[in-house]
């Protein structure tokens, strides 16, 4: 099993500091670790990143990624449905 060692992370405007803890009071953020997750998660070299890979993908990708699902039981079929026709005279 693997190690983790602790990281301190200091930060230096007071700003950010009254964002993070204003947030986290009104039930944003749970930690300062959420925060961290979600700005890093949406930052846009992140979402560049998931595009380019997205792109680069193959069937077998898109394979594994469904078979690893939690929700496999969810249908993707969609719903079939007949049109209703109307009558047409010319």
């Amino acid at each position: 099993m693997e190690s983790v060692a602790a990281m301190t992370i200091e930060i230096h405007k007071p700003e950010l500091e009254a964002l993070i803890r204003q947030r986290m009071k009104i039930g944003g953020f749970h930690n300062v670790e959420d925060a961290l997750m979600q700005a890093l998660e949406t930052s846009p070299v992140t979402q560049a990143k998931l595009v380019t890979e997205a792109k680069n993908g193959t069937g077998a990708d898109l394979i594994a990624a469904m078979q690893a699902s939690p929700y496999r039981e969810i249908e993707i079929e969609p719903a079939r449905y007949r049109m209703p026709v109307r009558d047409v005279s010319f």
